[in-house]
């Protein structure tokens, strides 16, 4: 991080706390439902962050984390889940936090406790598959995958590589199916608002009404209507400005899986999409 941004860092905070001091007109910021946005990665993430953006200025919470708490650390490796758990505790008082945490009993029991708000966002496994290797590969030089994916002689190698994982040679990545372990669990959880990626894309109003029933079920009544909320909702999605933005729209997976990715996939993950909703038989 240059010096430019380590002052932007540190001056974000106490910038944002005053712009929601000066449009709430209060000082306190304790009396809205905490919320935490997490997200399956490469799963719409910086959608839902947006999303977010939106809802500080239809309810008094002052910021969205800048941050986001990580399961998987961005240079490959866990962090722990006694600092998962300190660091979600950590967010301050009217702010909203985000990120890419498991459902281990110790995150449910803290972020689906009554009262709080809890989003969580996952997708068609085929396109996170496409997703995560175009990241891997040409977006992010320090993901853990980037050198291996670079050194094969074609997306086609990669995504054989996405689709199976590894563990050879120090390298450890989870299969497909293995992925979407957490994906199910969280989809267990009553307290938790699970949305597809689909849907806040191709039925993006009736998300927003679904993301904004939240805070009736939390016992909140928002301070403005709800046509106003979905109003400065859908003004603060601007995808474009996501910096891990490629395409932003589903089913791209068709222009890359050849049939050898399919049957690879299914040999790996059987009915992993029809359990998901994505297709009604395997026969895809």
């Amino acid at each position: 991080m240059g010096t430019l941004d380590k002052v932007r860092s540190t001056l974000r905070k106490p910038v944002k706390y005053t712009q929601a001091v000066l449009r709430w007109k209060r000082f306190n910021f304790g009396e809205a439902p905490p919320i935490f946005a997490n997200s399956k990665p490469k799963s719409g993430s910086h959608l839902l962050l947006q999303i977010m953006q939106g809802v500080c200025q239809v309810a008094p919470y002052t910021y969205v984390e800048s941050d986001p708490i990580r399961t998987v650390k961005a240079t490959g490796g866990r962090n722990t889940a006694d600092s998962i758990l300190t660091t979600m505790k950590a967010i301050p008082t009217g702010a909203i936090g985000w990120g890419y945490v498991d459902p281990t009993p110790e995150n449910v029991a803290y972020l689906c406790q009554p009262g709080r708000i809890n989003y969580f966002t996952y997708r068609d496994p085929r396109d996170l598959l496409v997703s995560h290797v175009y990241y891997a590969t040409s977006m992010h030089e320090g993901h853990g995958m980037n050198k291996l994916y670079n050194s094969l002689t074609d997306f086609n190698e990669r995504l054989k590589i996405a689709i199976t994982g590894i563990d050879r040679d120090g390298m450890y990545m989870v299969n497909i199916s293995q992925r979407y372990d957490g994906v199910f669990e969280w989809l267990k959880q009553p307290h938790t608002l699970c949305l597809r990626f689909e849907d806040m894309i191709d039925d993006q109003d009736n998300t927003l009404r679904l993301i904004l029933g939240e805070f009736d079920k939390a016992g909140y009544k928002l301070p403005i209507s709800e046509d106003s909320a979905l109003s400065s909702l859908r003004e603060a999605i601007q995808p474009t400005k996501s910096h891990t933005f490629r395409k932003g729209r589903t089913g791209s997976w068709k222009d890359h899986f050849t049939e050898v990715h399919k049957d690879l996939f299914k040999q790996v993950a059987g009915d992993l999409v029809v359990r998901l909703g994505y297709e009604k038989d395997n026969n895809w």
